[in-house]
């Protein structure tokens, strides 16, 4: 069993406009949102696609259908369709101070939610998985690992149905409150997404700044073609909320 320790640095910016977004977000078909108490119920798409299932919410950055004032503020790929090598990860910085907000607020970025969802006539078409934050966005890693590891303890986690697991680590950000008395996180998935090129996803550490997920990719990265990855940030205003997403994108061409 390897723990992932260590992080190479480098980045890559490239702005994109609003439009695209725009064009992006209508396509997608979320999957249906996990039980919970602040879940919203479902509603539907306003966008016929051709996903193989129902839409939620018509967006994969939203659980709740679009209100008046929400808007699309700025749209950026900070990597652009790639494979990310073990060791070699995709790595952004963004630089926030310390703390972002005043007691009783958390010092840091904090986790919002997740979203989910499929993109089938996009070229290429793509899966999904965002993590929505409050407060700014944090720095972070995309890497390959050959298992997914508990901060902490070192246990592996299991993400049956994978071929690959891709580890994202978000620097300056936590999914708690200020006093860590409860999750920050308002709504998400099921962790068994059960798409083909994104099957599923699992938290596996909010520690000291650190926070944590796996990703499962529907075949192994080495396979030809291979499974490209891209990486998406939108600020926007939604639900009243000031939100700042990560979107992780995985090709599903080899599906189609």
């Amino acid at each position: 069993m390897n723990v992932i320790s260590n992080r190479r640095n480098g980045s890559w910016t490239a702005g994109l406009g609003a439009l695209t977004l725009l064009l992006v977000l209508t396509a997608c078909t979320p999957p249906a949102p996990q039980p919970s108490a602040s879940s919203q119920p479902p509603s539907p798409s306003p966008t016929a696609t051709a996903s193989p299932s129902p839409s939620a919410t018509g967006d994969a950055d939203e659980t709740a259908p679009p209100q008046p004032g929400d808007k699309v503020i700025s749209s950026t790929i900070t990597h652009d369709w790639s494979v990310p090598k073990s060791g070699t990860p995709f790595h952004t910085d963004h630089e926030n101070p310390v703390p972002i907000a005043p007691p009783p607020a958390a010092p840091l970025p904090t986790l919002y939610a997740i979203g989910a969802g499929q993109h089938p006539s996009d070229a290429p078409p793509y899966d999904q998985l965002s993590f929505r934050f409050n407060g700014g966005f944090p720095s972070y890693d995309v890497e390959v690992v050959p298992e997914l590891v508990a901060d902490g303890s070192g246990q592996p986690i299991e993400m049956p149905g994978t071929g690959t697991i891709l580890e994202v680590t978000f620097h300056g950000a936590q999914a708690h409150t200020a006093d860590g008395k409860a999750n920050t996180v308002t709504s998400a998935p099921a962790p068994s997404i059960g798409y083909e090129a994104l099957t599923s996803y699992a938290p596996a550490g909010d520690f000291e700044g650190v926070l944590t997920y796996g990703i499962g990719v529907g075949r192994p990265m080495s396979t030809v073609p291979e499974t490209k990855v891209r990486v998406y940030e939108v600020e926007k205003i939604e639900q009243g909320q000031h939100l700042y997403v990560v979107a992780i994108q995985l090709d599903a061409t080899a599906w189609k």
